[in-house]
């Protein structure tokens, strides 16, 4: 029996154990549940002293390595950060609050900080395979995208990318069937919920197994996630030492100031426990702030800032978790009524320890519309509908201390929400170049049968 320092099993069986390499190729476990680790490994107590002052790409390598070490050498993994991350996530003084801008990267959502890792450690894990991958991805919009662009042109692993039809921007859709090539994209004629059912139904259906080697590359695939605890480390280490970081080049300010500058510091709150405000959809993204949480990152809790589809916070309300159909908003990328990741959550944290952890806020449209318009007019700060929904959800926090709202997507991604409460959002080079491709996808029934016969 193969013994590994670094154990996943499922979230439904913990009588069975297997390594990251089959975790993360598999995506779901055997039985259908996720892979969470038996373990969560700790930062060093120099690591934790440190978060504040390190480079992005060094908290990647000291936050990764423990949970992938019996599969990824300590040099592969040095070379695999570096090369996905020549960005960061600058953490900025926005009117009178702090934000992290996830959106540095070359689909300018949070996403690109795991699907760019995810398709560097699959090229590697998979070196001696010689019978292709094809990976099978769901996306409510901004995922698809990360996925296509992190995996576009990977020799032997092709990606196919179901979302829901006519309820993603018109730039993310050119972002998941724009590329071509090794990434092929489907539009499913209903919600995202059913895109993420045909991923799971394909997944144990024993034909396309027999036929295919599939993987998943959504936040239910664990490689997914330890990436996206860095960047809460390395912002919580930043703000509990009292620093921020200057303007990126994707900032969406719409007057350049001395805000946010070098030089700047958060005027108070130093070695304070910093609270994540988490604009959450299918909980991917919040469950790694809580992975982050247990390295030791300095975070004393969390808000889960969803739209209306609040069954999350129903449930830390309640104690009840019902599951429901998923309604459309502004925010469409958290238009999920079946959120995968609580499935981790909840193996992880009792109802008690959620509560004590975690408050879940729900933000309507109205609400989110005055957020973006107000917070434009008053601090000339441009935020998508979903990261207003985490502005307006702080609003409602009625607690001292110190809050960072995670930003998720830049705003330029919805500017046709957008741009009618502030007037033109600035465009990064990132997205520019997705705005001149042409959309290829091809139209499928929210059926089993019909995905089975596009792959």
């Amino acid at each position: 029996m193969v013994q590994y320092d670094m154990r996943y099993y499922s979230t439904r069986n913990k009588n069975e154990a297997t390594g990251f390499s089959t975790a993360a190729l598999t995506g779901l476990a055997p039985d259908g549940g996720l892979y969470i680790p038996e373990e969560i490994p700790q930062y060093s107590t120099a690591v934790r002293s440190s978060l504040g002052t390190m480079d992005y790409t060094d908290i990647a390598f000291e936050t990764i390595y423990p949970w992938v070490k019996d599969d990824i050498p300590r040099p592969v993994l040095e070379e695999m950060v570096h090369s996905a991350y020549p960005f960061n996530a600058p953490l900025v003084v926005a009117g009178d609050r702090l934000v992290l801008e996830l959106f540095h990267g070359p689909t300018a959502a949070f996403k690109d900080f795991g699907a760019r890792f995810m398709a560097r450690a699959f090229s590697y894990l998979r070196r001696a395979e010689t019978k292709p991958l094809t990976i099978l991805v769901a996306t409510s919009g901004d995922t698809g995208g990360a996925v296509a662009d992190g995996f576009f042109g990977v020799e032997g692993i092709s990606v196919t990318v179901l979302y829901p039809k006519g309820r993603v921007s018109p730039l993310q859709e050119r972002q998941i069937a724009g590329l071509k090539g090794n990434i092929s994209a489907l539009a499913v004629e209903g919600s995202f919920d059913d895109c993420q059912r045909l991923v799971k139904q394909a997944f144990g259906d024993a034909d396309l197994k027999k036929r295919l080697c599939l993987a998943s590359a959504n936040s239910i695939n664990i490689s997914r996630l330890i990436p996206q605890a860095v960047y809460y480390a390395a912002a919580a280490g930043r703000a509990f030492a009292g620093q921020v970081d200057p303007d990126g080049e994707a900032t969406p300010r719409r007057v350049q100031s001395g805000r946010g500058s070098a030089e700047t510091r958060v005027p108070s709150g130093r070695g304070e426990g910093i609270t994540f405000c988490v604009p959450s959809g299918n909980f991917g993204n919040l469950t790694a702030g809580l992975y982050a949480w247990k390295m030791g990152a300095p975070i004393e809790k969390f808000i889960a800032a969803t739209n209306i589809n609040k069954t999350v916070p129903d449930y830390l309300e309640s104690g009840t978790y019902e599951a429901r159909l998923s309604q459309a908003t502004l925010s469409n990328a958290m238009d999920v009524g079946a959120p995968s990741n609580f499935e981790r959550m909840a193996a992880h944290f009792s109802w008690e320890e959620m509560r004590r952890l975690v408050m879940g806020i729900s933000i309507n449209d109205d609400e989110t519309s005055e957020t973006i318009s107000e917070v434009f007019t008053r601090w000339g700060y441009y935020l998508d509908p979903h990261s207003a929904v985490g502005w307006r959800a702080v609003d409602k926090f009625q607690k001292a201390g110190k809050t960072v709202i995670a930003l998720t997507a830049h705003p330029a991604k919805f500017a046709e929400t957008v741009e009618p409460l502030t007037g033109p959002v600035p465009v990064p080079p990132s997205l520019k170049k997705a705005m001149d491709r042409n959309i290829e996808a091809r139209t499928i029934r929210a059926e089993l049968e019909a995905l089975k016969e596009c792959l």
